[in-house]
């Protein structure tokens, strides 16, 4: 069993009346589907779930089972071996990479509020200050990696073919470069602590969360595209289920949209459906 191998790195707890949090007792999803047990990546997605979802969906009589993981792969891994029911931490794009490479089942039910990338700095206070040779730092998994090339081509300061694949981007897609811009690809939490050695960087939406970035400081922000809005995510087997249904209901319903419109400060953008 997949709780077997990740124990010591999975904290799991009951959720339930409001209180949320994790401990180390192990509770199996409820006989009439009324326990929902979710994954937990660091990042602001699970934390809107938990503060917005859970609340509203309580009042509908579902508790809820904590279980964190320390990154996506294992959360998708326990979602797909059926130890855990739903994760709200990825887009289609990881998603549809994920079931391909891990031989998964797992399916998107509904987009969520999703925190765009955007271009970062420490050193400059407008991408107009981009200048020849400078240096730029971009996430090196290969979906972010695509999204990042494409914010820089919003900035102007790239051109990328036109016949390329949007989700599969990389610098073999780059035709134009009049800057002579000097790319490094790193991990993508390592990319805010290393600003400095930057003049630009783009750091994904989780981590300006993680890493306790202002959003607001961005100097350009992505126009999100759609395999790149988050999502609810289950087992194909799971998506006609009531409990599935009622998570994208809660997402869905007046009570959200009243919560974003009150503690949105400029970090989510929020997909045109759940507007």
């Amino acid at each position: 069993m997949f709780k077997k191998i990740i124990t010591g790195l999975a904290l799991i707890t009951t959720v339930a009346l409001g209180a949320t949090g994790c401990s180390n007792a192990s509770q199996a999803k409820a006989a009439d589907d009324k326990n929902i047990t979710y994954g937990k990546a660091a990042g602001p997605y699970t934390v809107l779930f938990e503060d917005a979802i859970i609340p509203i969906l309580e009042k509908e009589g579902y508790t809820f089972t904590c279980v964190e993981f320390s990154d996506l792969l294992q959360n998708d891994t326990a979602l797909n071996e059926g130890d855990i029911d739903v994760n709200v931490e990825q887009h289609t794009a990881y998603l549809k990479n994920f079931n391909n490479t891990q031989d998964g089942d797992l399916v998107a039910l509904s987009p969520i509020p999703t925190v765009p990338a955007g271009i970062f700095s420490a050193n400059h206070t407008s991408i107009e200050e981009i200048a020849q040779g400078a240096k730029v730092a971009v996430p090196n998994d290969a979906s972010n990696t695509a999204r990042a090339y494409r914010l820089l081509e919003k900035a102007g300061w790239i051109s990328l073919n036109q016949d390329a694949d949007i989700s599969t981007l990389s610098q073999d897609d780059i035709v134009e470069n009049p800057y002579d811009i000097v790319f490094t690809e790193l991990d993508s939490s390592i990319i805010p602590r290393s600003l400095d050695e930057f003049d630009f960087a783009v750091i994904t939406g989780s981590i300006v969360y993680n890493a306790g970035i202002d959003a607001s400081t961005a100097l350009l922000q992505e126009d999100v595209a759609e395999h790149l809005l988050l999502q609810v995510v289950v087992k194909e087997e799971n998506k006609d289920s009531e409990w599935a249904k009622a998570i994208v209901d809660a997402y869905h319903s007046q009570e959200f949209k009243d919560y974003i419109a009150e503690n949105n400060d400029g970090l989510w953008y929020i997909p045109g459906e759940l507007q």
